[in-house]
């Protein structure tokens, strides 16, 4: 099975992620994400398929500085938008 997954646009207010961090980051969201799919499996409700043209996700990041636990922080909030 193929799940593909497009995030447009991500907006993070208050988070300061250096350019060269952005690529970590990135790829943090996608394997956690990718992570949490296989794991847990789409929400019933986009199982055949669907869109969701805005997920507003308020998170309570952890005080860090490190892109990789951000990311993952950041997708499971994603994932957990995605129930809704």
């Amino acid at each position: 099975m193929k799940i593909d997954i497009q995030i447009e646009r991500l907006i993070l207010s208050g988070v300061d992620v250096s350019q060269s961090q952005r690529v970590k980051l990135q790829g943090a969201i996608e394997a956690e994400l990718a992570r949490l799919v296989k794991v847990f499996g789409l929400p019933v409700h986009l199982q055949g398929g669907g869109r969701i043209p805005k997920l507003p996700a308020d998170l309570s990041l952890t005080n860090t500085s490190n892109p990789v636990q951000l990311g993952q922080e950041i997708a499971q909030a994603i994932y957990g938008g995605m129930k809704l």
